[in-house]
């Protein structure tokens, strides 16, 4: 779970800082930057599992598509930031299997996270140059200072004694300490002896001390990398949608969307009570969203394909390539709330195409896939974490306040600097976010829970 993050440098992101409960929908126009914190807190979840210039290249571009390492680093055209800095506060599994299948449990479950990479100069022309590490470290925060951390409304003795364990003192996990030839990471072990120093400068890394870590050795690093690994994102493309799935596809939602038929065939298969079973409840999500009233995966063996269908208001079965937009997000969003499991997914404007008389139930399905911190996390109540953005000002006006934050543009003074506009999160008023370091803008939201239509302020600036 993700309960902080603070980027710097990255995209147009210059000293961000925000606060995640287990919901939170990121709300305002496009262009602000919304979308650049969700692309951060992949890019992390990129590193915690691949080399860094593979992370690079696996980042969403400006144009959508895949990105230069170059281009993750803030700039206005006239000049670039030297380096990004990133900091995740997170909590983390209790229990964790390593990459044998054994479990191994951290000797602390709240942890920092910071990271700092820069880009070494070309070697040649046409050459874009390369990320080099520059610091890494893991440390542990202290039992008795976890609610200072852990703001969101929560229920102390059921939900954070269940999740906040702590038999760590002294130093960090992992370390950046000055070396013969650079700065070079330390790991540390769980028992608190320190590990070598690397012999080499920690600028020629090609990979971070966390993705590089498999086994049971190194337990809280492992499990900082299965928390890292399960952040996820989904930004549904229709087409994609449509795909039938091989049978050797993977079983999951990818992040578009694709593999639709796979994912909820795989649900259907591992249902205790049977795929019949595993349907109904499907369509206890969806059909609130989108007319649909039943839905299948058939098999293809012939061609060795699966293909979705579903029924639709009028009795007729209609194959995914026939559905509408709104129908396919709707069972997309249905499949991932059933999918289940902890971990963190943002979701990129689930409104779309989801008809605006449907909202209400909307916002009763996004909030509904989220960790109640008022129990204890357990099979029933998986420790998993929902973060959306939205430009609707009709979606934002139904969710409760204090779920809810405000992206605007505003300018700071950039690198060099000049003059730079960046994106900062603005919380309304009698939000658990409200303190002294939130932005002055808190009160652009102090009227949200006015009838649809009536915040017509807030409905211009997120149109």
């Amino acid at each position: 779970m993700l309960v902080r993050l603070e980027v710097d440098g990255f995209k147009n992101l210059l000293g961000f800082a925000a606060e995640f409960g287990p919901f939170t929908c990121v709300a305002g126009p496009n262009g602000t930057g919304k979308s650049n914190v969700f692309d951060a807190i992949r890019f992390l979840s990129l590193l915690a599992d691949h080399p860094l210039e593979a992370a690079a290249r696996a980042v969403r571009g400006p144009s959508g598509g895949q990105t230069g390492p170059e281009e993750l680093f803030w700039t206005d055209g006239r000049g670039r930031a030297d380096s990004m800095r990133f900091a995740a506060e997170m909590l983390v599994p209790g229990e964790v299997e390593d990459d044998f299948g054994r479990p191994v449990r951290p000797s602390a479950t709240l942890l920092r996270y910071t990271l700092e990479l820069g880009l070494a100069p070309p070697a040649g022309p046409g050459d874009p140059g390369r990320l080099v590490l520059l610091h890494e470290a893991l440390a542990h925060v202290n039992k008795g200072e976890a609610h200072r951390h852990l703001r969101f409304p929560h229920s102390a003795g059921r939900f954070r004694e269940a999740t906040v364990r702590n038999n760590r003192s002294g130093e960090a996990f992992i370390s950046t300490e000055p070396g013969a030839a650079g700065p070079a990471v330390r790991v540390h072990g769980d028992g608190g002896h320190p590990g070598l120093l690397s012999p080499s400068p920690v600028q020629r890394a090609p990979a971070t001390v966390v993705s590089v870590t498999t086994t049971s050795d190194r337990p809280t690093i492992l499990a900082a990398r299965r928390e890292m690994q399960s952040w996820r994102r989904l930004s549904f493309e229709p087409g994609a949608m449509r795909e039938d799935a091989g049978f050797s596809a993977p079983r999951a939602l990818a992040e578009n969307g694709a593999r639709l038929p796979a994912a909820l065939f795989r649900l259907a298969m591992h249902d205790p009570d049977g795929p019949e079973a595993a349907y109904d409840r499907l369509m206890q999500r969806v059909t609130p969203l989108a007319p649909v009233e039943a839905v299948r995966v058939e098999r293809d063996d012939y061609r060795r394909l699966l293909r979705l269908e579903a029924r639709v208001a009028d009795g007729a079965w209609l194959p995914a390539r026939a559905l509408s937009d709104g129908t396919l997000r709707a069972l997309g969003l249905g499949v991932a709330a059933a999918e289940g499991g902890a971990g963190l997914l943002c979701i990129e404007e689930p409104e779309n195409g989801i008809h605006p008389s449907r909202l209400a139930a909307l916002c009763d399905v996004l909030q509904s896939m989220a960790v109640d911190p008022h129990d204890p996390p357990g099979p029933e109540n998986p420790l998993r974490q929902i973060i959306v953005n939205t430009h609707s000002p009709a979606l934002v006006e139904m969710l409760p306040v204090s779920g809810v934050v405000l992206a605007e543009s505003v300018e700071v003074q950039g690198p060099g600097g000049r003059a730079a506009h960046t994106v900062r999160l603005a919380v309304p008023d009698g939000s658990w976010r409200a303190g002294p370091a939130a932005p002055p803008l808190a009160t652009a939201m102090s009227a949200l829970r006015t009838p649809p239509g009536a915040n017509l302020q807030l409905a211009l600036r997120l149109d």
